[in-house]
């Protein structure tokens, strides 16, 4: 017989290297002669759009057609370190170096034109570039930052270990089928606090690419171990999630501005799949009345459990 259980679980993620490590974003931006502002950036982007969101960073903080910016981000000869990938960061740390240096390009070529009586958006930028090179003003403007955070103290347990904190919370639905122990997932709603969402769509992307990780890790994916040697290294004997074991994914935010992060905004990147596993394994006890404890909860799991609560 199916069975059918909710879960709700929630969580608390600390963005960056945290703990006092340094943290620490640079950018650079540039107008060219012909007018187009180049903005030199080592944003590394492995599917979390952050091209895109530094890129849109720097056209609102300029405040020019977005045509005329674009984002150099793959020769690191070319720019600064800004760090890792990882611990979802990349949107508040980088971001807050792209703004910082867009902030003083922009006030550069405002401080060019400034006798003129027309504004920068009713120029041609190559002809702000001329009044920069003419007056001598800085047409490169460089954008650092550093996240603070400190150790925290193991006797005292004081410290600021990480800033900002995203939240999110998680409802799962299975159905779990008593006679074999097999799991389904069968509707899922996630709400995250990321505060100001830069990017919408991307946003919701990773919030549901998120919750489908989270619900392989839950019931599916398991490395299979023999005297340290992984058996089950391909795909097609490591088993993960496919669109037909993904239910429709309900996604909402809630814009609590961070006012540390540029416009507002600060990470996703892992927040999105935390809660995901702990929903699932609540939405199981829900419907049959076993903790798993051991993931993923396969079949031979869960119904050893309810086979072990039966014999009681």
């Amino acid at each position: 017989m199916k069975r059918r259980g909710v879960g709700y679980a929630s969580a608390f993620y600390g963005t960056g290297y945290g703990n006092g490590f340094p943290d620490e974003s640079r950018a650079t931006a540039v107008i060219n002669k012909d007018g187009k502002i180049s903005i030199y950036v080592e944003v590394s982007d492995v599917g979390s759009g952050g091209i895109s969101v530094m890129w849109q960073i720097a056209v609102e903080t300029l405040g020019i057609s977005e045509n005329l910016v674009t984002i150099q981000h793959n020769n690191t000869s070319l720019m600064h370190d800004s760090g890792t990938a990882a611990a979802s960061r990349q949107t508040y740390n980088t971001g807050n170096a792209v703004l910082y240096a867009c902030r003083k390009l922009k006030e550069n070529m405002e401080l060019a034109v400034k006798d003129c009586e027309v504004k920068i958006e009713d120029l041609a930028l190559s002809l702000v570039y001329s009044e920069m090179t003419k007056k001598g003003i800085e047409t490169r403007a460089e954008g650092y930052f550093k996240a603070t955070t400190s150790q925290v103290n193991l006797e005292t347990g004081q410290g600021n270990p990480y800033w900002p904190y995203s939240f999110g919370t998680q409802k799962v639905v299975v159905e779990v089928d008593d006679e074999t122990g097999k799991v389904d997932v069968i509707e899922a709603v996630v709400v995250n606090d990321v505060g100001k969402v830069v990017n919408p769509v991307l946003a919701e992307g990773q919030a549901i690419g998120g919750c489908a990780m989270g619900i392989g890790y839950a019931i599916m994916e398991e490395v299979n171990l023999n005297k340290g040697e992984i058996k089950n290294k391909n795909f097609s004997d490591y088993i993960i999630p496919t669109s037909k074991d993904i239910p429709k994914i309900e996604s909402y935010f809630i814009e609590e501005i961070e006012e540390s992060g540029p416009y507002g905004a600060k990470g996703l990147g892992e927040p999105a799949m935390i809660p995901t596993a702990p929903a699932v394994l609540n939405a199981i006890y829900d419907a049959v009345g076993v903790r798993i404890y051991d993931m993923p909860a396969t079949c031979e799991k869960v119904l050893l459990a309810i086979k072990n609560e039966n014999n009681k």
